[in-house]
């Protein structure tokens, strides 16, 4: 191939849209749904969508939401609380690319497991209290520090990550995400509650069968049948 052939080559494969690497602009400045109406499959792989309000029908009621306002269910083991608004109850995110969440960490050692978000880098603001916060890179560096009221830290997409109170009173943190569905994978929960077999929870943790039941009576729901491949 001639050089000039092969400059322009690759000239076409960087200039040129990948619908496949890339989600699409948004064309209007807003897009609340209107979930009365009827849903339209926009793509086979994906969720059904709706058809956008008239702009005119409009409020500033429709852009704004009480949902972080109070704290939602506190844990009786790790004194946490957590509430998220996706657009499945804030409509107007719909199309924004984003949502948020309250935590709230009950005084004296509440926590926030470690957990990870797999579309989503989210930023941390501590609204009251003190929060020892930090994630772990992939390469099994621990990046954390005590956040004092005011301050923020960024935890990077599907790094796994984790908060604490360590101080005298009850601590909150506003989380912000920069996808509408973030999702959440809680390591606990995911490695002893998800039906994993017990050998090789034994075997990978150094694990008793003893140790391994303790654990997944307090992380895991009562044992159903797994999707697993017949050997």
């Amino acid at each position: 191939m001639a050089p000039r052939d092969l400059l322009l080559l690759l000239l076409a494969a960087v200039l040129l849209p990948s619908s496949s690497t890339a989600d699409p602009d948004v064309v209007q400045d807003y897009c609340v749904p209107d979930t009365g109406g009827r849903a339209v499959p926009v793509d086979p792989a994906r969720l059904p969508s709706y058809p956008c309000r008239s702009p005119a029908n409009l409020t500033a009621a429709d852009f704004t939401s009480a949902g972080v306002r109070a704290a939602g269910n506190f844990s009786a083991d790790t004194g946490f609380a957590g509430v998220s608004v996706t657009p499945a109850t804030f409509p107007a995110l719909h199309t924004l690319g984003m949502s948020f969440a309250r935590a709230d960490l009950s005084a004296a050692g509440g926590v926030n497991p470690p957990h990870y978000h797999p579309r989503a880098t989210e930023t941390a603001l501590v609204l009251a209290g003190r929060v020892y916060a930090g994630f772990v890179d992939s390469g099994g560096r621990v990046f954390a520090k005590v956040l004092e009221k005011g301050e923020v830290m960024v935890f990077p997409r599907a790094m796994v990550h984790f908060q604490m109170n360590v101080g005298d009173e009850p601590a909150t943190v506003y989380g912000s995400f920069n996808s509408e569905n973030p999702g959440i994978v809680r390591i606990p929960a995911t490695v002893f509650g998800s039906g994993i077999k017990d050998g090789v929870l034994e075997r990978a943790f150094g694990l008793s069968p003893e140790e391994l039941r303790r654990l997944e009576k307090r992380f895991g729901p009562p044992k159903t049948k797994t999707a697993e491949m017949d050997d």
